[in-house]
């Protein structure tokens, strides 16, 4: 059920962001709305510290379209923050009396402390990253938050961003490749100030946050072919961000805009961040890069809708996400919690035939939660629309891989119902050897839904005998469950063919 709706805006240094937001029961929410712009209004700052009154107008003008948008959505709370551009300005105050004058917008001007702490709880609560060390390059300032076992140990912001790197090393007749060099010098003397990142343990991952590295994503994505939009929880490999950067640092600005995942809003200054990560892996001696898609604005969002937050990030990232989409897509949530506990409990039971690792159970347990998901669009087939679901809903804390998996398990209906040519669309995630898994977990879940066929959540356990070359299926029961073993049993010639072994239901 849906309380109320609220925009949060995001006014960077480089670019301005809106979202707009459903605030569900028990603090969940699903982002239905966005909007980007790129007054670049810490443009020209460097000289004279002060915000350039063309840069203010395009602002303006920018934030009256994210208020409309606003309004339009009958939208009575909107959370407006500022970050380094704002906060540095020596025009701070009249800057932001005139957009409260002409946009009806109160900008809460975030300290650097508050901008890396926001930033942080939108990685904590949305990727499953044991110890990960956060970089936020943004148009005027550049965040490195350190973190292990969900506790934030350190943090720093660097007074320079992607804007202000590109003023610093314009100019001077340097070519392309020259001014990134400058870059990689620069930002790595800034590092070696850093003493708390000597004490960094060798196996965090680097997680990437902002607009810089999520246009990395784009550009690495299209170059592999890659077949998921998802960006949230992409892996660039330590190989293709060398070969991007090789390539952006040497072509002039009209080529660079022709790139093809590249925004045109970025395309100037995009040398400069690339140059920047490249210091820093080098520096850190870390090779891949994890990008989240969330970051400040996620973080916000969480500390409003989830107060607990404030203090303590949520405890288990993939089922808040799981139930957050239940509720959005107004799944029957009694049913959905049956069947992820007669799916969990299947699994369990039956180890000892399908030998699959515990890190299998999370594949199943998201193709469960959302396994009802598709009859929102359609009864008939309703299992095809919630596989398409299950790959576009941006669900949190789960790999690509795993994403993918999880789709074709909600997918399966039969035991040839995986097409060889969908299978391998995705052959750079998933092999021939993951279909077997993908049939035997389908079989668990259908029978996990056949088991709640009344809606009645009628079966209260199970348990597995395994003798010879039959599986004997007890069910605990409380009232009749007639139809459930019946509907269940239909699965058995399934059931058979992918265990090699006979079922029987008790």
């Amino acid at each position: 059920m849906q309380l109320e709706r609220i925009g949060i805006i995001d006014l960077g240094s480089n670019t301005a962001r809106l979202i707009l937001a459903d605030v569900l029961e028990n603090g969940r929410f699903q982002i239905v709305d966005q909007l980007k712009e790129a007054p670049r209004l810490g443009e020209g700052m460097e000289r004279d510290g002060f915000l350039k009154p063309a840069r203010i107008q395009e602002t303006i003008r920018t934030l009256k379209m994210f208020r409309k948008l606003c309004d339009v959505n009958g939208i009575e709370r909107i959370i407006a923050v500022a970050t380094a551009a704002v906060r540095r300005a020596k025009n701070q105050r009249s800057f932001l009396d005139e957009v409260s004058a002409t946009c009806g917008l109160k900008l809460r001007v975030l300290s650097a402390e508050e901008e890396a702490i926001y930033v942080y709880r939108g990685v904590i609560n949305t990727m499953d990253i044991p110890k990960g060390i956060i970089l936020e390059i943004g148009g005027g300032s550049t965040k490195i938050i350190y973190y292990n076992r969900r506790n934030l140990l350190n943090y720093e912001t660097l007074p320079f961003g992607a804007i202000t790197l590109t003023e610093l090393f314009a100019g001077d007749g340097l070519t392309p490749e020259q001014q990134a060099e400058k870059v990689e010098e620069f930002f790595t003397e800034h590092l070696k100030n850093m003493e708390w990142l000597k004490d960094v343990d060798p196996e965090t991952q680097l997680i990437g946050v902002g607009g810089s590295f999520r246009n990395l994503c784009r550009m690495t994505k299209i170059m592999k072919k890659y077949p998921l939009r998802t960006i949230h929880n992409y892996v660039v490999q330590g190989s293709d961000f060398k070969h991007v950067y090789d390539l952006i640092k040497t072509l002039d600005l009209d080529r660079k805009k022709k790139i093809k995942g590249l925004s045109s809003g970025r395309a100037d200054i995009l040398p400069s961040a690339l140059a920047a990560i490249s210091a820093f892996k080098k520096y850190m001696n870390l090779d891949n890069i994890v990008i989240s898609g969330s970051g400040l604005r996620t973080g916000i969002l969480f500390n409003y809708a989830v107060p607990g937050t404030v203090d303590k990030p949520v405890s288990d990232v993939l089922t808040f996400s799981l139930n957050s989409l239940v509720d959005f897509y107004g799944c029957n949530r009694t049913h959905t919690e049956q069947v992820v506990m007669l799916s969990v409990q299947l699994f369990k039971q039956l180890r000892v035939l399908h030998k699959f690792p515990r890190q299998y159970l999370k594949i199943l347990k998201v193709a469960a939660y959302l396994y009802d998901a598709g009859r929102r669009v359609g009864f008939y087939n309703y299992e095809k629309h919630s596989a398409y679901m299950i790959l576009n809903a941006n669900i949190n804390a789960i790999s690509h891989r795993d994403l993918v998996m999880a789709s074709f398990v909600a997918a399966s209906t039969g035991i040839d119902d995986i097409m060889a040519q969908d299978w391998a669309r995705y052959h750079d995630l998933v092999g021939d050897e993951d279909v077997d898994a993908v049939r035997k977990m389908g079989v668990m879940l259908r029978i996990a839904n056949s088991l709640d066929r009344s809606l009645s959540s009628v079966v209260k356990g199970i348990n597995c005998d395994i003798l010879g070359d039959s599986v004997i299926m007890k069910t605990e029961v409380e009232g009749d469950a007639a139809l459930e073993i019946n509907s269940a049993m239909e699965v058995g010639p399934d059931f058979r063919k992918i265990f090699k072994k006979n079922l029987e239901i008790l």
